[in-house]
């Protein structure tokens, strides 16, 4: 899993290294209109176009039925049977398409979220980074933090023994992505930190080697597997987009969007959805 996280996140650094001088707003309009292109592209391979196409015709003409029958309460009801037998067709054949578009779209948005979903942390604002140990012992191993371009404001950690957590407050001279260096009990272990105002990749956990957490955070390589660490995390500010006035989360604004662009290019695409 670690190899194939390494490659998809090291595909979309690439992919949206050209967005990342551009307003988020806009980077992320042209992330939504790629995935429209790409959901259409799979739902048309993966489905019967042909069954879909006729079944949405039966459906259309029984409410027309509906609608040129309305004094007929009989007929009326048999058109609303027709109806019910041909939707329950129509989700039978748009199924698996539909399981099928599900999976890439999942991975698409767990790699936008460390994109999109937080703030860089800022130059010369201090950022907390917490250490999570595994071990419940009351008595907390030496743990210090450095990295070039980084300072923390605290020679040795805040020990909080009722969360088995460490914390720093580190600060960053200058924007850039920094690599810091936790050392805990004579073993060094990196994070990430992403110092920026723009699109960047803001990875807020270094995750354990189990497998739902490489799944939900894919952005970085996780613990080694004897680590006395859980998790390193980052406290980035959560991002909200700004859209006319309304203060929005990343993934509302991308799947509204990608909704609209996949309305919009269904019929130059062709595809019957």
């Amino acid at each position: 899993m670690t190899a194939v996280n390494r490659l998809v996140s090291a595909g979309f650094d690439l992919l949206l290294r050209p967005l990342e001088p551009l307003p988020v707003l806009v980077s992320l309009t042209v992330v939504s209109l790629l995935t429209a292109v790409l959901v259409l592209v799979i739902f048309r391979a993966s489905s019967n176009q042909v069954a879909i196409a006729a079944v949405k015709r039966q459906i259309h003409a029984g409410f027309f039925e509906i609608r040129l029958l309305n004094d007929d309460l009989r007929a009326m009801l048999v058109a609303v049977r027709d109806i019910l037998r041909h939707n329950a067709t129509y989700l039978r054949l748009s199924l698996v398409p539909l399981l099928l578009t599900a999976i890439p779209v999942l991975v698409i948005v767990l790699q936008l979220e460390c994109r999109f979903g937080y703030h860089g942390a800022a130059p010369g604002r201090p950022v907390l980074v917490t250490a999570e140990l595994k071990s419940r012992d009351l008595s907390p191993p030496p743990a210090t933090i450095s990295g070039s371009g980084l300072r923390a404001d605290t020679a040795t950690a805040v020990w909080f023994p009722a969360l088995h957590e460490a914390v720093w407050r580190v600060v960053p001279n200058a924007p850039g992505d920094y690599s810091m260096e936790v050392r805990i009990g004579g073993e060094v272990y990196a994070k990430t930190l992403h110092v920026s105002t723009g699109l960047g990749r803001s990875s807020p956990l270094r995750p354990s080697p189990r497998l739902g957490d490489q799944i939900l955070h894919p952005c970085e390589p996780p613990l080694p597997e004897d680590a006395p660490l859980a998790a390193i995390r980052v406290a980035y500010p959560v991002r909200e987009l700004d859209v006319f006035g309304w203060h929005l989360h990343w993934t509302v604004v991308y799947f509204l969007e990608s909704i609209v662009f996949a309305l919009l290019l269904r019929t130059p695409m062709r595809v019957h959805v």
